[in-house]
């Protein structure tokens, strides 16, 4: 597979995983965090699909298109490390994490998913979900939309 063909499948994933998660979550009480913004596409899709619901954002630096930048107050720059334990110090909780930290190398990425795992379990409500293209660990992994392949995009429950 070619890596443009590669793309479209993880950006259709993507946006099929986020519809579906956020039918899944309407109900909950908590916020949204996305959890690297890079340019804003999956930021701007969370805020359409749910319009109710607060959205954090945690990136290193601020790089998005003007037109998905966050607001200020839910913008937290720096290492995602110290910015979710600072989430977790101010007792936010989480109905949905929408996780997008890696940088294409799958071992690097994947060694990264698994040291964030701990920090984002204490942040998540009883029936959360947290949706990744990287493997977390201490969570319950659960079938998505019908449409994503399983290898494609990875759809966990707390």
């Amino acid at each position: 597979m070619s890596r443009l063909e590669s793309m479209r499948r993880r950006l259709t994933a993507q946006i099929d995983g986020i519809n579906w998660a956020a039918g899944q979550i309407e109900e909950l009480e908590g916020d949204v965090l996305e959890l690297g913004l890079g340019n804003g596409r999956t930021y701007d899709h969370l805020r359409e699909v749910l319009p109710g619901k607060r959205i954090w954002v945690i990136d290193r630096e601020m790089n998005a298109h003007p037109s998905c930048v966050p607001p200020a107050e839910n913008f937290l720059q720096g290492d995602a490390d110290r910015m979710l334990m600072q989430m977790a110090r101010s007792g936010t909780k989480l109905a949905l994490v929408h996780y997008e930290l890696g940088i294409g190398v799958a071992e690097k990425d994947a060694a990264k998913s698994r040291a964030m795992s701990p920090l984002i379990a204490p942040l998540m409500v009883p029936g959360g979900l947290v949706i990744s293209q990287d493997p977390l660990e201490g969570f319950e992994r659960i079938a998505g939309p019908e449409t994503v392949a399983a290898d494609r995009y990875l759809f966990y429950r707390v």
